[in-house]
């Protein structure tokens, strides 16, 4: 009897042990095919944004649009507004991680997703730098943000500097980086012909060696990008580029069929402009 209640101890124990070596084993083979190291590092993201007294707002301008960011929990009056916007690299979450921290304590920050990138949405088909521009100071207006300034990169900076454009009252600075938004149509056609490929091919990529070359061609130097396992460059596509791909493509190829603009409006507010050609759109 005793050893009969013995062996069904240890049968439990044995199933139950195999059970769960089972179901891990299952999880590490499917590792690369679930972002969930990239999702981890998303909620750490936002973790340190609440530390840095941010907190995640979404603002539904109509029925068919919706801006989500990140706002200062409690604004002070004596802090100047900032509103940084982001390129094709990253999210409002990832692409700012080295400057929320610092800049909140000087600025009342407001960190937008673009739309299509992040938690925005909209259901129009206007792909415009132009609409994304108006969608972002809509956003700000509701949230009572009547004066700001602006820091922008990459694609961020062609939305920054339509805002500052439509709104010359309500932008007191601009800072643009690594943006082409002085590019020439010889520009782009000798960088297209270089890179032997269309540029929404690799601003948003598919698969780890096109990340890799994004990289590439955004750095001055190699970036620690290049040696991550392919594994983690799925996820982070996955999570970052696999959502509202179709729609992430044609903000891209409208800004590329776009014709370079001789005539582009001069800037009153006090800013910065740090470009070069086209193809510094890819930088991060």
């Amino acid at each position: 009897m005793e050893s009969t209640k013995l062996w069904h101890l240890i049968s439990f124990y044995l199933s139950t042990a195999l059970f769960i070596f089972r179901n891990l084993l299952h999880y590490i083979l499917n590792l690369n095919r679930s972002p969930f190291l990239t999702i981890f590092m998303d909620t750490i993201l936002s973790l340190y944004f609440r530390l840095c007294d941010l907190s995640p707002c979404a603002i539904d301008l109509d029925d068919q649009t919706t801006i989500h960011f990140w706002v200062a929990n409690h604004r002070r009056f004596n802090k100047p507004s900032l509103v940084m916007v982001h390129g094709y690299g990253g999210n409002s979450l990832w692409q700012f991680l080295y400057q929320v921290g610092p800049l909140s304590r000087k600025f009342n920050v407001y960190i937008p997703d673009l739309l299509f990138f992040g938690k925005s949405y909209s259901r129009s088909l206007n792909r415009s730098d132009l609409f994304q521009a108006k969608c972002l100071s809509d956003g700000l207006k509701r949230l009572g943000v009547d004066r700001f300034s602006v820091y922008a990169i990459s694609y961020g900076g062609f939305v920054a500097y339509r805002m500052a454009e439509m709104n010359p009252d309500a932008v007191e600075k601009v800072a643009i980086m690594s943006s082409g938004i002085v590019y020439t149509d010889d520009q782009r056609a000798e960088q297209m012909k270089k890179i032997g490929r269309h540029p929404s091919e690799i601003l948003v990529p598919k698969n780890p060696n096109d990340l890799r070359l994004l990289v590439n061609l955004s750095m001055y130097k190699q970036s620690s990008v290049y040696w991550f396992p392919d594994f983690l460059l799925r996820q982070f596509i996955t999570m970052m580029y696999d959502h509202c791909r179709k729609e992430k493509m044609e903000l891209a190829e409208q800004l590329a069929a776009k014709k370079a603009d001789p005539n582009l409006p001069v800037l009153t507010q006090v800013g910065c402009l740090s470009e070069s050609t086209f193809w510094v759109l890819l930088c991060f």
